[in-house]
């Protein structure tokens, strides 16, 4: 179903992909038309002052829009080049043998292969394949018996062992980089560690088919916030990412060779009490191209509660957010996702 098909939202408003129409104030915020690129290479300095130094940038980009570049950010980018390969060997199998791992073969996760189209209520086309946390691919796991959730094709030989050396490696950035948010935050470095021992790490790779450029309903992912802490997305050439400001306009989130784009998702924009903010997002690929992706979704142990850490509240600004687990968040989500229906 395309927007065209449903009612349309009223002037000022943005509906998401799970139906939920947000207002957007057409004359608040300051005009943006990029977002802050961040050269996060002081994240692995031995000098305090420089990581630091990386973390006030990054406190300022993730409160005013929740989106920034990410360069010289230590990844070898051989891994998401081979990941890239064995996507598109994934993605022309026949729909049958897709089919073999379809994501409802596991209730209440977000792992396996999602169709295009399948959970779409508004002009959603991509296809994609998901991979969740595994403590064998973990250098620093606590557990490495602990049991997988993941479920995986046949047919395109070293896919598991290939998409696990990439994901290795962005689990390594995003433990670094959790420290990076808590200096940021105004915390001591370690606050989160405990958070993250055994995290919540999922990956996915994504293919858009090619689309006409002037087909604005048809979204390669409809207008929407990720769930978890946050996601570090590794684009292809064809862009298509677009970034929805405080004043209502899309900005292209245009790809630079090299750089990740993260984002704040909405685990954290909780944990901050709202002064992280996770903004509205959507792919509309107008390349006339395929277009691939590859995001990477790191957030907490589930078993950890979520409650606003003490620099993100005060007298005058109570917490906003009833406590949880981030299991019973992720789950939650999860299942909305899977659904499309009803609010976030």
């Amino acid at each position: 179903m395309t927007l065209t098909e449903e009612e349309p939202p009223r002037p000022g408003t943005i509906r998401l992909q799970n139906g939920q129409v947000l207002d957007v104030k057409s004359d608040s915020g300051r005009k943006m038309d990029s977002l802050p690129v961040i050269d996060v290479s002081g994240m692995y300095s031995d000098n305090f002052e420089h990581r630091k130094a990386v973390a006030e940038r990054v406190r300022t980009a993730a409160h005013e829009i929740g989106f920034f570049y990410a360069i010289n950010h230590g990844v070898d980018l051989r891994y998401p080049k081979n990941t890239f390969e064995q996507a598109k060997l994934f993605f022309e199998l026949p729909t049958e043998k897709k089919m073999e791992v379809f994501t409802d073969l596991v209730p209440n996760e977000y792992v396996g292969y999602h169709p295009l189209e399948h959970y779409s209520r508004s002009g959603h086309l991509c296809e994609a394949f998901n991979w969740a946390y595994d403590a064998k691919f973990d250098p620093e796991t606590l557990d490495p018996n602990e049991p997988s959730i993941n479920i995986w094709p046949t047919g395109v030989p070293n896919f598991k062992e290939t998409l696990f050396q990439h994901h290795t490696q962005m689990l390594s950035f995003s433990r670094r980089m959790t420290r990076i948010f808590a200096l940021a935050l105004h915390l001591p470095e370690d606050a989160f560690d405990m958070y993250i021992q055994r995290p919540e790490a999922g990956m996915r790779i994504l293919h858009y088919p090619q689309q006409e450029a002037a087909e604005e309903d048809q979204n390669g992912i409809g207008a929407h916030t990720d769930f978890e802490c946050f996601t570090t997305v590794t684009q292809d050439d064809c862009g298509g990412l677009e970034v929805l400001s405080k004043g209502g306009e899309w900005i292209q989130a245009k790809p630079i060779p090299g750089a990740f784009v993260v984002n704040i998702a909405d685990c954290f924009m909780r944990q901050t009490n709202d002064f992280f903010v996770s903004t509205v997002h959507r792919v509309i690929n107008k390349s006339g191209k395929e277009r691939y992706s590859c995001p990477f979704f790191f957030g907490f142990d589930r078993k950890k509660v979520l409650e606003a850490v003490p620099t993100c509240v005060s007298e005058s600004n109570p917490m906003k957010y009833p406590i949880m687990t981030a299991g019973e968040y992720y789950a939650w989500r999860a299942n909305k996702a899977k659904s499309q229906s009803g609010e976030y």
